[in-house]
Parts: C-alpha cells; structure tokens; sequence
C-alpha cells in the first residue's frame, strides 16, 4: 500500500511518498512559496540527487499538481499511474474537541474542519486547502485527516481547563490542546520498542524541542499534560514565539504602546522567544555561535530556554508523581548535545544522570543517560510522517 502524506502550510507545502509494506520512504519533497513570485519545488527520490523545478503556482491545487506530476516522471518519479497511490493522509493542526483521534475525511468532516479555523486561523485553512485540492484532483482516493490535538484529548479537566469563568469553556472552547501531538506519540511509542517495556505504569516526559517546541507528561502511554495551550502561543521559550508571560503584558503594551490586539499577537508569535532575548536570530545555531563569541544576551537566550524546559520537567514528575523517561526530539532536541546537558544538569535529585560520552550523539536513536541512572534519557528523531501514514493505512483498511 503507497500512502502520500501531505502537510499543507499557508505558502508552502510538504510531502512523502510511503510504501507501507516496510515503511520505505519512496519519494519526498517541499513546495515553496505557493502564490509568490519564485515558486519552486524541491524533489527527491531515494537514492536520486535532488531534483529542483522552478515554476509558477498560484494555489495549492497548482502545487499539488505539480507533485503528483513529478512523482509520474519517468527518471525521478516514484510510480509509473496515479492509481497506485492508495490513499492520502492530511495532517491537520487543530481538531478542536470533535476529533480524539484520526478520521477518514467526507464532506461533514471538512465542515468541521472549517468551524474549528477560528482556533486555529493560521494553520487549518491552509490545511483544508490542501484536502479540497486532492479531493478535486483525486475524488477517488480516500483521505484520512490526522491531527495534531488528537494525541492530547487524553488529558483529563485538571491539566486541560483554564482558570476563566467555565462558561467560556461550554460556549467557546476556551481550554488547552496540545499540538505535536503526533510527534509525542512517535517517539512515546519508540521508548517501548527500545526497551522492550510496555508503556504501561510508565512516567515520561517527551521534549519536542526547535523553533516550535513542546514538551509533553505521558503517563501510562497517553498525554496527561502539555505545554502549549490553546494555541501554540503558550509553554516555552521558543525560536520567535514567548511562552509563557503574565497576561496582564498584553494590556499594558496596548495601553503604554498604544498597540493593537494584531501587533501584540504579531509581537508574542513573530518577534519574542530566543530572538528577541538575543537580538541575534530565532536559529539556535546562530545564537550558539554568538554566545561562544562572548554574547550575553545570546548566553542568556540559551540558558532562559534551557530553564524554562527544566523548570516544565520538574513540573511534570511532580504532577505525575515520578518519572521513568526523558526523551528529546526535533531540531534541536535531536542535535544539540550542549542544550541537552543543559536542560538535565540540576535533575539529578530526580534521579536523572548524563553520560557525557552517549551525549555526543547527533540525530540518531541513543540512550544518553549512565547505566546507573533511575531515570533514561533518550535521544530519538521523530518522524511524523510515518505516524500519518500509519493512521492512514489503518483508517481507510477499516
């Protein structure tokens, strides 16, 4: 069974072609700036070069043309008809509360998708564009919408309710969703393969840690608590994004600054975290650099972040009441081993210790806790994709 997943952003869009039987990755790619003057495509099939095709797109359907178009060509290419794609798997940022798990996608499910854009204006249009689209060009190929909330519907009311009156709860939604959510559930269920250990009567925290970041409890292999909140706003430092601030900052600016709503929400997303701590840039590579160099603010941008993930750690073993697990992912979970030794140096009364030596990995699956230590500590790289391909096989096999 070849599934392709698509991940549809508002001027761009990524992709992969997935042969089930053996998960093998036969094809992937990004489409960027969908609607912008430079619209590119970057292909590559395994085992080929990457190939670049330049070319103008005006929408999404445009781009989703152009993929299905490069996946037929007879060098580059992955399948010689369209028929031999089986099925098409969507991520979607937002489930909202209707949608605990993946879903095979109709019409009544698209309008869903729809009435939940207001809690997600940035990420669920685009999405929806990219379903409209295949649905268009593909009508018989069935589709299946996999969410970035679904994985935390498990929380229970205490981790989930925000302390406003419970009426805007029942009338608004208003609460706490979680998103990289398929990211947590990924490498959750790798820590079990690696040990052998069913999830069960475990305590982890996985850390999903680049320019966007989060970190998540899972108890007993389902989410108990996570970072971000209703939008990907709340929780930790990250590359542009605040976290976490006294609410009451956003009325002083409007105040003070005699800002709008839109700039303090352009302020909050686009111009805070690391970059605005540093002064120097959302990468953490650059910030890196610069600190070696001397830079105090940089310096400080490292060590707020590396705090606020070890302040959120500490958080979660007392919340779940003990911890077994750590595993960092993404970006800079998966590569950095300074951010990483950072974030652990002081948990050592949790009973978490790091092997210097083991931490020097890069982008590999790897323990890097000492033998001795209570708690493991796991370096795995997450793979979304698959995780989306999977609940696509499964869905459209039912």
């Amino acid at each position: 069974m070849n599934v392709l997943v698509i991940n549809c952003g508002s001027s761009s869009l990524k992709y992969q072609l997935i042969d089930m039987d053996g998960e093998k990755v036969l094809a992937k790619g990004l489409v960027e700036r969908i609607g912008i003057e430079g619209s590119l495509l970057k292909h590559e099939k395994t085992g080929l070069d990457k190939l670049v095709i330049e070319e103008n797109l005006k929408n999404h359907k445009d781009a989703i043309n152009l993929v299905l178009k490069t996946l037929l060509d007879a060098k580059y290419g992955a399948v010689k008809s369209l028929d031999e794609i089986d099925a098409i798997g969507h991520r979607v940022v937002h489930g909202g509360e209707k949608f605990a798990c993946s879903v095979v996608i109709n019409d009544e499910v698209i309008d869903t998708m729809k009435e939940n854009i207001g809690l997600a204006p940035l990420h669920n249009p685009p999405n929806i564009i990219g379903i409209e689209a295949c649905k268009e060009i593909l009508p018989d190929v069935p589709m299946v919408g996999v969410f970035d909330t679904a994985f935390h519907q498990t929380m229970p009311p205490v981790s989930y309710i925000y302390p406003l009156p419970y009426e805007l709860y029942e009338e608004m939604k208003i609460r706490r969703y979680g998103f990289h959510g398929t990211s947590h559930k990924y490498v959750s269920e790798r820590v079990a393969d690696l040990t052998g250990k069913s999830l069960e009567g475990t305590k982890m925290v996985t850390c999903h840690l680049g320019n966007g970041a989060s970190l998540t409890a899972i108890k007993d292999g389902c989410s108990f608590d996570t970072s971000m909140g209703m939008t990907p706003l709340e929780g930790l430092v990250m590359g542009t994004r605040c976290g976490d601030i006294d609410p009451a900052i956003v009325t002083f600016l409007m105040d003070k600054q005699d800002m709008t709503a839109e700039q303090v929400d352009n302020l909050m997303n686009k111009k805070s975290g690391v970059l605005g701590i540093s002064g120097v840039s959302n990468d953490f590579r650059d910030i890196e650099a610069e600190a070696e160099k001397g830079n105090k603010r940089a310096q400080l941008a490292l060590d707020k972040f590396a705090y606020t993930v070890k302040k959120y750690i500490g958080s979660y073993a007392a919340a779940m009441g003990g911890l077994d697990y750590i595993v960092f992912t993404a970006g800079l979970g998966e590569n950095s081993s300074s951010a990483r030794k950072e974030i652990c140096d002081g948990l050592e009364f949790l009973g978490v210790e790091i092997d210097d030596e083991k931490n020097k990995t890069r982008g590999k699956e790897a323990e890097i806790s000492k033998d001795g230590s209570k708690v493991k500590v796991f370096v795995i790289p997450t793979n979304e994709e698959v995780v989306i391909a999977r609940d696509t096989k499964e869905f459209t096999s039912k």
